[in-house]
């Protein structure tokens, strides 16, 4: 499977004086994220018939949409990540965008609950790749003064992946048979294994495209040099001197996010449920909102946070995260408790505009104060904590609401209601405690360059 992959090795260039390589590298680095959430995310508009054709309770639905995946995926970024820091990037992620989209595909064959988890569980091993190699590419194809703005605009991938997965899988919901299919040399399958393998297989192609890309020189861009490899005991001695900073950060991208993931995996049985819409309905409206609202607030975060710098708060990105958890809180909340599948609709685009104002600051937050050797590792923390916390918690945290405490999955919407605004309290509480010692992370950094 991998043996394309390294046939053709491009050599090293120094993209950081050639602006056009740049944004081209960036174009498929946000194609490959677009696919990483179009395979991750697809499982939220199959929720009703995984249930009905596996006999399947909201829980073990949640895990399949979160914990086992982001566990895993989380667990698989730690030594990724030291690989990305130590080794040949491309190559890295080139593979790993081809081992998920077969295990997408895989999904499309299993014929019962535990296949269906383990091949999840391989997803979310590939996906492992994608972040981590994504950021610590992007600080060596863009200067700092480009920074925010070329994270925003590879963030906004996830929005259109997660979007695009709602309004393709309406379309081919609509197009699929509901009940069995015969397809050649496989047999009969139910129409979301079709979907699974229709979603999986064109991921092969994005992998091949990675993998021609050219692997940029690693500059250390706060010191203005070619960066040595540090040893384990440096990374491990910058992560203590700056531990405080980068829990606090982490919390509170992770508790935003597992407001987004839990809205994001619920949010379509919460209008087929509660509104009687179907599902393909659902998708085309829930992800059109996606696709629009969420780069608008994922690229907002990139140019507001440098707008804050430039009028000299140091500080602003985390401003910006913490701002835009806390305004995104009363939206959530009248969202799920609206009386109409409308003004859920409507109301449901600025609780996303400010949760992506909030997480999309997140990565150049960290990546300003982190060395850029260190790079690979902090992001793979950062993946860690929000996957792990986000994804993996929030849309279990929500099924086991409705499952073990308002036992009625038509309630539904209480689950939301109550979970989603309380996690993004938290996360402005995160952000508003981490304003000062993040000063001290940036100072931290600026003494290390100069020594």
């Amino acid at each position: 499977m991998h043996a394309p992959l390294k046939a053709s090795r491009p050599a090293d260039v120094d993209p950081q004086g050639q602006d056009g390589y740049g944004w081209y590298a960036l174009l498929v680095l946000v194609v490959a994220y677009v696919f990483a959430f179009l395979d991750r995310q697809i499982l939220n508009l199959l929720v009703e018939p995984l249930k009905r054709d596996l006999h399947l309770s909201d829980t073990q639905v949640s895990l399949l949409q979160g914990l086992s995946f982001a566990l895993f995926l989380s667990i698989a970024g730690l030594p990724i990540g030291r690989l990305i820091d130590t080794r040949r990037r491309i190559t890295i992620l080139g593979c790993g965008v081809a081992f998920w989209s077969v295990m997408t595909a895989g999904c499309g064959l299993a014929r019962g609950y535990l296949p269906l988890l383990g091949f999840r569980v391989g997803v979310g091993i590939g996906e492992a790749t994608m972040t981590p190699s994504a950021y610590s590419l992007i600080g060596d194809y863009f200067s700092v003064r480009r920074l925010g703005l070329a994270v925003g605009l590879y963030s906004m991938g996830a929005y259109f992946g997660s979007g695009l997965a709602l309004v393709l899988g309406a379309q081919i919901t609509a197009a699929v048979p509901q009940g069995m299919v015969d397809l050649p040399v496989l047999g009969a399958l139910h129409g979301w294994q079709v979907i699974f393998l229709i979603i999986g297989l064109p991921g092969l192609l994005v992998a091949l495209w990675v993998a021609s890309l050219k692997e940029p020189r690693r500059t250390d861009t706060a010191a203005g040099g070619l960066s040595e490899k540090p040893s384990l005991g440096e990374v491990a001695a910058y992560f203590r001197a700056n531990a405080g900073v980068i829990a606090l950060v982490n919390l509170c991208v992770a508790f935003a996010a597992m407001s987004l993931y839990g809205l994001a995996a619920w949010v379509p049985s919460f209008f087929i449920r509660t509104f009687g819409l179907s599902a393909a309905e659902v998708g085309r409206t829930f992800g059109l909102t996606i696709m629009i609202v969420g780069p608008v607030g994922s690229l907002g975060a990139g140019l507001l946070g440098d707008a804050l710098k430039a009028r000299g708060l140091r500080n602003g990105r985390l401003i910006v995260m913490s701002a835009g958890a806390l305004c995104a809180a009363p939206f959530a909340l009248a969202a799920m408790t609206a009386h109409t599948a409308t003004a859920a609709f409507v109301l449901l685009a600025p609780t996303i505009l400010f949760l992506t104002l909030a997480i999309g600051s997140g990565p150049a937050t960290l990546q300003e104060i982190t060395p850029n050797r260190m790079r690979g590792m902090q992001h793979a923390v950062a993946v860690l904590a929000v996957n792990l916390i986000g994804l993996g918690l929030g849309p279990t945290l929500i099924a086991l609401l409705t499952d073990l405490v308002f036992r009625d999955e038509h309630r539904l919407w209480l689950s939301l209601a109550v979970a989603a605004p309380s996690l993004l309290l938290v996360s402005s509480v995160c952000g508003l405690l981490a304003l000062r010692p993040y000063l001290g992370g940036l100072d931290r950094l600026r003494s290390r360059s100069d020594a």
